[in-house]
């Protein structure tokens, strides 16, 4: 039977619209992503997929990366643990909340008012674990379902009566103490003469001592340290899932403690980096001369801020006035505890890869800060230059066609609002009306399109650098602003410093005094003071 062209044209407009039905129900059934979400802790961008240290060895990270959009001009909103990872979970910027210091997030007087992302997660159905250091301060009531019941920076070397700085690590950086006093293999057990121990067992030990060490006979025949147990539990926990044909959305956080100090490893990492073949970055002499930090944070800051300055004086002291060999010793160590975690980080991932969770689950990996190496004769974290504030960040999704990299500065204030975008979340981040709304905003679009012009959010990266516990004023921190090619610092007494990152990598030339960038100045200083603010 012959048909008419309009009876094709009807039947034609028929399938197009069962075509439509068909997939607005497949869209109605497609099930809410799964989110794994790995940070870890100081890390700066000295892995191979940010080109931060050419020598440094980090063949999960890089896979990663290979596999997801890759945010090459991303930072920190604080640079130091506590209110860094507050910031993040919460999504308002510590300047918002008036987080200045090192209170909890379920005390904070305004955060405690919040959602973390974990309890929005868990409101909109999905079943929330987690193992290690997310929060700084833990609560366990965020949690359906917790790992491995250890948040510890050990194992510390423990002189039979205390925790204290590894013996091999020459004074005076060694009596900085049991943190940030240590870098050595674990093959270097700590011993102790009995004139120090009074005979008790000395070694390796986690707070406490007593029961807590962690033995070692050799590589083969050791216990594990806290990142590697965090690490089998969630591959175990994912394969446990998989075999269960486990249905329900989950949000599996992850928290690795390393690199931070104590520096220790084990001692296939170390192997890696000999100290005399090791590059260090490069470091301008008298690079902190044009800079305001060290007048401001020996008068006003909070004691935990001249922590910086005075670990480069006591490393460079440790061996006989030779800052390099002793940045060198230090670093080794550094990357020994990088490639270390990047072991950890590929097992989880590889769990997901090898799972049928694989095609619907987002992975979002970040540092909660960077580190100094040396630059500006400091050594630490906390402070406004580029190598304490940036941080590696890669957001993988199951649709991403293309693994990409994006220049735009982002910040972590960004992961929250993302991933509510990414994941369909209903509901409010606030508690109640005490609560700060949501700020940042959803990457998504560079998710996308890594050369999208449509983002919503700021062209630059706002950090703040606190002054503590008891100075509350928003105006009584010190602030940095990020963009594409510049960086602005202001400082609580008022002091600046103006960068040309674009040209200038390591900021060496501080700008600010230079009439040739007064207007760039001030356009920093307007579009800074715009944000705070708010």
């Amino acid at each position: 039977m012959n048909r008419t062209n309009k009876e094709y044209l009807v039947l034609a407009m028929l399938g197009l619209l069962q075509i439509g039905f068909t997939s607005c129900e497949h869209e109605s059934e497609r099930k809410p992503p799964n989110v794994l979400f790995i940070i870890v802790d100081d890390l700066n961008d000295y892995t191979g997929a940010f080109g931060g240290h050419p020598q440094v060895k980090t063949p999960e990270m890089d896979k990663l990366a290979a596999s997801g959009i890759s945010f090459t001009n991303a930072h920190c909103n604080a640079p130091i643990c506590v209110p860094s990872r507050n910031s993040l979970f919460t999504g308002v910027y510590p300047h918002n909340s008036r987080d200045f210091g090192w209170e909890k997030v379920f005390e904070q007087p305004t955060l405690k008012n919040n959602k973390t992302l974990f309890e929005l997660f868990r409101e909109n159905g999905y079943k929330i674990m987690g193992s290690g250091k997310l929060l700084h301060f833990n609560n366990m009531d965020y949690w359906d379902e917790w790992g491995v019941d250890i948040n510890d920076y050990g194992p510390f070397a423990f002189n039979g009566k205390e925790t204290v700085g590894h013996p091999s690590v020459p004074e005076p950086f060694r009596g900085i103490g049991a943190v940030n006093g240590g870098f050595a293999p674990l093959s270097d057990v700590p011993t102790f003469h009995d004139s120090i121990s009074g005979g008790n067992k000395t070694g390796w030990a986690y707070r406490g001592g007593d029961d807590k060490f962690l033995d070692y006979v050799d590589e083969d025949n050791r216990d594990l340290m806290p990142d590697e147990l965090h690490a089998q539990w969630a591959a175990k926990r994912i394969q446990e899932m998989d075999d269960a044909k486990f249905d329900q959305p989950f949000f599996m956080g992850i928290g690795f403690v390393r690199p931070h100090t104590p520096l220790y490893a084990p001692k296939r990492f170390f192997d890696m980096y000999p100290v005399e073949d090791l590059e260090l970055t490069d470091i301008l002499v008298d690079d902190a001369a044009d800079t305001h930090y060290a007048s401001v944070y020996s008068k006003d800051f909070h004691h935990s801020r001249n922590k910086g300055p005075k670990y480069y004086k006591y490393i460079k002291e440790s061996y006989d006035g030779d800052a390099e060999l002793g940045l060198k010793h230090f670093l080794q160590a550094y990357l020994a505890c990088i490639s270390f975690v990047d072991e950890q980080i590929g097992l989880v991932v590889d769990a997901i890869d090898k799972s049928r969770f694989r095609d619907n689950t987002i992975i979002v990996f970040v540092s909660d800060h960077g580190w100094q190496m040396g630059e500006k004769d400091y050594l630490f974290k906390n402070s406004l230059w580029e190598e304490s504030t940036r941080i590696p960040y890669i957001i993988r999704t199951p649709d991403i066609i293309k693994a990409a990299k994006v220049d735009h500065p982002v910040s972590l204030i960004d992961i929250y609002p993302t991933l509510v975008d990414l994941c369909g979340l209903k509901g409010d981040n606030r508690k109640n009306e005490s609560g700060a709304k949501l700020d940042g905003f959803s990457v998504k679009p560079f998710l996308e399109n890594p050369e999208t012009n449509e983002w919503k959010g700021p062209d630059g990266v706002l950090t703040m650098l606190g002054n503590g516990l008891h100075q509350k004023g928003v105006f009584d921190q010190s602030y940095t602003l990020r963009t594409k090619d510049w960086r602005y610092i202001l400082y609580l007494d008022g002091s600046e410093e103006l960068y040309h990152d674009k040209i200038d990598p390591y900021e060496w030339e501080n700008l600010a005094s230079n009439p040739e960038y007064r207007n760039k100045k001030a356009e920093l200083k307007n579009s800074l003071m715009e944000r705070i603010k708010k």
